[in-house]
């Protein structure tokens, strides 16, 4: 039997004494996902044609000299300009001994100093000196005042890639808090509840959407991300407002996979573009572009080291990336299609893999366990039914996962070796009939959800096997239930429509 789980494509600097342009640097630092970001500006547009004293108390042996080489104030900011308050203090100290009688006849700044006393500044005054300003000289703005009135882009490393001026070091996205999931921070979650009532319907999207899932961040966990056969993927507020706040589109092909990287600043994206990205949340920025040579099925993060992840797809392998030196650290190899789903075991020293590989008399590579380290089969013989598995999901308390089946079941099996299968429990009631179905648990483990090719929400008891509740969510199949981390008997769902709808 094949699979039925496919999808269709669907400048250098001018000489100093003709650069009259205020100078700005910026620099960006990309570490870990846990580092901050941090954006540096600081500008100052001396008149280098002019003798001074360099801001050291010494006179520049460069400016008085016309024949040696103009000196390069970018070096100077580079060192000098980390603070506002620091660079005030040079030019207060290179103001004093420049209003002396000694040194008069030296300088014709266009305007004072700012926090310079009267007689220094009336010592500086053009007007006063008889002195011509040449045209374009711009004054000293202190750093503050220059970010409270910064208007345009920010120059990136790239000058191809640019920074809308209003995206701050913490944007509206990641420094809001939902004042619906504030309340519920300072406690330890309680049970889980089943929603039952429509709170918000999100419509934006084009294409099916493929997945859904919460920020797993607790104080942005009322962001919800998308990820659409219309080659976008999206953020939402998925608590209160409904609002899309920001669309990424860095793929040219279908968003297969979207996930959120633990800290929850980074996303993490597989499309059928062969490529797999990480995007800042905040800019919108591509940080990593990978190229996998295949359609992008499924990424996943590592768990105990989320610079790493795993791609798998349209390919006989799968294939373990680092973010950081963006090559390829481990393959591994199997005689199969195409990788449908892969599920991280506790603690990451093992990992599952679904195929659509079914043969005539077994299904023994329906399911593989790997170990990581070595790239080695731990076992091929978990599932021996002949269905294949679109989808995976770890129990978060227990030792056990389950794997959706298109047998219109979901399977639950150890997830220590030999991995057996439980053959006295399945979760019934619900149509898979192809579709990339996906299953969820819920965050203490005692509800398993599940879409439906029907466009039904279904709601298991994990310990009996014990259908809870059916929700009509879609009028097409529904792809993906997701169970908010936070809010009690709060979940996502959406649609082979584009539809998404958060219930409660």
């Amino acid at each position: 039997m094949s699979s039925l789980v496919a999808y269709e494509d669907s400048g250098s600097e001018d000489d100093c004494l003709d650069q009259t342009e205020e100078v700005t640097s910026a620099s960006i630092q990309t570490g870990s996902c846990e580092e901050n970001q941090e954006v540096r500006l600081c500008s100052f547009t001396p008149d280098p044609g002019r003798s001074v004293l360099d801001y050291h108390g010494k006179r520049s042996s460069s400016l008085l000299n016309p024949h040696s080489q103009p000196q390069s104030w970018f070096d100077w900011e580079s060192k000098h300009c980390r603070d506002g308050t620091a660079q005030e203090k040079h030019l207060r100290d290179a103001a004093a001994p420049l209003s002396s009688p000694a040194t008069q006849g030296h300088i014709a700044p266009a305007q004072a100093l700012p926090n310079m006393p009267p007689s220094s500044a009336d010592g500086l005054n053009p007007a006063k000196r008889n002195h011509t300003v040449r045209p374009g000289v711009r004054p000293y703005v202190p750093k503050r005042q220059r970010l409270a009135t910064a208007v345009g882009t920010v120059a990136l490393k790239d000058p191809a890639e640019q920074v809308p001026g209003n995206v701050t070091r913490e944007s509206q996205i990641l420094s809001d808090v939902s004042a619906r999931v504030k309340p519920y921070l300072a406690h330890k979650p309680g049970a889980s509840g089943i929603p039952r009532r429509l709170l918000i319907s999100l419509a934006g999207h084009q294409g099916p959407v493929n997945t859904v899932r919460w920020c797993p961040v607790p104080h942005l966990s009322h962001l919800l991300l998308s990820a659409s056969m219309d080659k976008t993927f999206k953020v939402w507020d998925g608590a209160e407002s409904g609002r899309c706040l920001r669309v990424y589109t860095c793929h040219s092909g279908a968003v297969r996979d979207a996930r959120w990287t633990p800290c929850g600043r980074r996303l993490l994206s597989g499309s059928f573009d062969n490529m797999a990205v990480i995007t800042d949340v905040e800019t919108g920025q591509q940080v990593v572009k990978l190229d996998n040579q295949f359609k992008v099925m499924r990424v996943v993060p590592h768990p105990s080291n989320p610079e790493v992840f795993l791609c798998g797809g349209h390919s006989s392998t799968v294939k373990a990336w680092d973010s950081r030196s963006c090559k390829v650290v481990k393959v591994y190899k199997a005689g199969i299609q195409q990788t449908l789903d892969i599920l991280f075991l506790r603690g990451g020293g093992d990992f599952i893999t679904s195929s659509d590989c079914v043969s005539r008399d077994s299904a023994d590579r329906t399911l593989i366990a790997w170990d990581y380290q070595t790239t080695a089969k731990v076992s091929n013989q978990i599932y021996q039914e002949r269905y294949t598995c679109p989808s995976l999901a770890l129990h978060p308390l227990e030792e056990s996962f389950v794997a959706q089946t298109n047998g219109d079941y979901m399977a639950v099996f150890s997830s220590q070796q030999p991995y057996r299968m439980n053959k006295r429990r399945r979760y019934e009631g619900h149509k898979v009939e192809g579709y990339a179905v996906q299953c969820e648990f819920s965050l203490d483990g005692t509800i398993l959800a599940s879409g439906s090719a029907t466009g039904s929400a279904h709601f298991y008891d994990y310990h009996n096997a014990r259908i809870l509740h059916t929700l009509h969510a879609h009028s097409r199949p529904c792809l993906c239930v997701s169970q908010h981390p936070i809010l009690p008997a709060t979940a996502a769902t959406c649609d082979w429509a584009g539809e998404i709808k958060v219930w409660h």
